[in-house]
């Protein structure tokens, strides 16, 4: 069964050096009928102004999985990491029992957007940890690229979850295949661009939730970039 999230429904907050949307409840954002997704908590699609970005704040018990489309986002934490990530690169930073992180926009002239990707932790009091990869075009191209999984096979980020997350990039008139085992379950995210799931089609901030067992046809409408979950 697939369950449409559709752009226009998510919540939307307008700080003005921030326009962010929420796929679920988030801040001043709460609607009970979307809370997440089984370990999947947040989906924010954040524009960040130039010269802009969030201050030093604090987590704790969140695996948080950032990933750049356009621009950049300069990175520091209180593990004393620091780097700026472009598209391309995937972050993935375990708040455990507690992390404080700020997160900027290192141009003075171009936006930046990135997904923030929440997902809750196997269990509480994790040592904090972070990691990030480049993953080229070339390895998302006309396939879903493992960027995010609980074991870190082949290359992908390590995050502390039975979760599966993939990257794709399709041409329009490009598909790609996802088998969904028994008991597992599907969000799909596009990030840009135009496919069709099965024969419904997404678009550019629209969202689907799939339950398995099921084979998940994917093909570009328009040129797309999507986020694919697969969670326990």
């Amino acid at each position: 069964m697939i369950e449409i999230r559709r752009s226009s429904e998510r919540g939307y907050a307008d700080h003005g050096w921030l326009r962010s949307h929420h796929t679920f409840s988030f801040a001043g954002y709460q609607d009970p009928r979307f809370m997440g997704y089984r370990s999947l908590r947040v989906i924010n699609d954040d524009r960040v102004a130039a010269g802009a970005g969030f201050p030093t704040h604090p987590h704790r018990d969140m695996e948080i999985v950032s990933y750049v489309v356009e621009g950049a986002l300069e990175h520091r934490d209180s593990m004393g990491n620091g780097s700026v990530i472009r598209p391309g690169d995937v972050q993935r930073m375990t708040a455990g029992t507690g992390v404080t992180h700020s997160e900027f926009n290192p141009s003075e002239e171009e936006g930046g957007r990135f997904l923030q990707l929440w997902i809750l932790p196997e269990r509480t009091g994790l040592e904090p940890g972070y990691e990030q990869r480049h993953f080229p075009a070339g390895e998302r191209r006309g396939s879903l690229r493992l960027v995010v999984s609980p074991d870190g096979r082949d290359g992908s980020l390590t995050v502390h979850q039975d979760a599966l997350l993939y990257a794709g990039l399709l041409d329009r008139g490009q598909s790609v295949v996802h088998k969904l085992a028994p008991g597992r379950g599907a969000w799909v995210q596009i990030v840009r661009g135009t496919i069709r799931l099965g024969d419904r089609e997404l678009d550019e901030g629209d969202g689907a939730s799939v339950e398995g067992p099921a084979v998940l046809e994917l093909g570009g409408v328009a040129d797309a970039e999507l986020l694919l979950f697969d969670l326990a």
